[in-house]
């Protein structure tokens, strides 16, 4: 089975406002390509999939803007090219090699996990949430800004229940910031993927 990735940049508080942390350097634009180019399809939400699709769809002439560095341009690629699925129940249509979920969230998301692959990976708010509350996130990546932002929306915000992990990975960066991945650690004691 493909696992499901949450992977998110966060403040040491919690905040996942993507304007509260660190500027993206080179380095962590590097990182996050790595991520993209290793999932085999994306999950995003409404939001998260307007956001990225302004700021690293391919512009119409073919070439990116002038203003991005290699790591950028690594970053956008990844993302420009990935598989996309978009949960939303508002929007009427989506492009972008996307496709629209609208409903049974979980059975689709099972059945993408069944696919063979390499991993499937989420990023956002309220649609990682939903589908940590489920059961359906195997793994979570975090790059943790050394900036405590005192407001901002949450990480995983709302979970009814806590969610054991087990430290994968660590990442420093020459920033401060650290990015750690986890495995979910079944009821049953044993990590998942």
């Amino acid at each position: 089975m493909r696992p499901l990735r949450y992977a998110i940049n966060v403040t040491l508080d919690g905040c996942c406002d993507h304007a509260e942390g660190l500027p993206p350097d080179e380095e962590s634009m590097r990182f996050w390509a790595a991520q993209m180019a290793d999932a085999d399809a994306l999950l995003l939400g409404r939001v998260t999939y307007a956001m990225m699709e302004s700021a690293w769809r391919r512009p119409a002439t073919g070439a990116w803007p002038e203003w991005m560095d290699a790591g950028e341009i690594a970053f956008a690629e990844s993302i420009d090219r990935a598989k996309k699925y978009v949960v939303s129940r508002t929007l009427k249509t989506v492009d972008w090699n996307a496709e629209l979920v609208r409903d049974d969230l979980r059975g689709t998301v099972e059945r993408l996990k069944r696919e063979p692959g390499k991993r499937l990976w989420v990023g956002g708010v309220s649609l990682p949430t939903t589908l940590a509350e489920m059961g359906l996130v195997d793994e979570f990546e975090f790059l943790v800004q050394p900036i405590v932002a005192g407001h901002g929306p949450m990480l995983l915000a709302g979970l009814t229940r806590p969610i054991a992990l087990e430290e994968v990975n660590r990442t420093p960066f020459r920033s401060g910031a650290v990015a750690t991945r986890y495995r979910v650690i079944t009821p049953s004691g044993d990590a998942s993927s």
